[in-house]
């Protein structure tokens, strides 16, 4: 399950990254309103965490946005802001549910299953392309001839690729959507997944697999 995190105390952020990775969420982690808004009408999330008060954009802001053209993503308000207009400002204006600072793990990861709960009884977890079929509620890669549970990373890419099959990724575009905190990742290290993708794909005797263009650029192909 794929979620959006936007939360401008960056220590906060990487513990509720680190959080939400163990229990097995793939995240994207932005720092402000702005690139929040930007991320929710370019790319496809399971659900979104918001802090209300960020820079460039609050959180009130983004959500009002996102809901006037049409986007009924699951939102949890995640605030320091604790009086009851508060609450009843962010839920009118489309919030599933608040939570406010200081917060318990537990109570958190419960608010995020309860409001995704809905949303996965009605939406295809499964992507499926050729004869191969990636779960994205617990990152199984599977086919007739077996399964593998795929790491955090690895899922990330193969989830990437399934949404666009035969469409080019460059391996710059992987860096920035899945290594992006990660300023001593190299760009080799995209390859080194590749390569684990590949052999996953073959031990499971999938008909597609993924295109290499000068170690650059891939794409998810079916094999003729």
């Amino acid at each position: 399950m794929r979620l959006l995190l936007a939360e401008d105390e960056k220590e906060l952020s990487k513990a509720l990254v680190a959080i939400l990775k163990h229990s097995n969420y793939s995240v994207d982690a932005v720092y402000d309103g702005e690139e929040a808004l930007t991320y929710l009408q370019t790319e496809n999330y399971d659900g979104a965490i918001l802090d209300i008060m960020m820079p460039k954009m609050d959180g009130i802001t983004v959500l009002k946005t996102i809901r006037e053209k049409g986007n009924n993503i699951p939102v949890l308000m995640l605030t320091a802001k604790a009086e009851i207009d508060d609450r009843v400002v962010g839920l009118d204006s489309g919030a599933d549910d608040y939570l406010t600072k200081p917060f318990a793990t537990k109570e958190l990861l419960a608010r995020i299953r309860s409001m995704t709960r809905k949303e996965n009884e009605i939406t295809n977890s499964v992507l499926t392309f050729g004869n191969i079929n990636l779960n994205r509620s617990n990152f199984e890669l599977s086919s007739d001839s077996g399964s593998f549970r795929l790491a955090n990373k690895e899922f990330q890419m193969l989830e990437m690729l399934m949404i666009n099959p035969g469409n080019i990724i460059s391996a710059d575009r992987f860096m920035e959507k899945i290594w992006r905190n990660d300023s001593e990742a190299e760009i080799n290290v995209v390859w080194i997944y590749i390569s684990y993708l590949r052999k996953k794909l073959a031990s499971l005797s999938a008909n597609v697999h993924i295109k290499i263009d000068n170690n650059k650029a891939y794409s998810l192909e079916g094999l003729e």
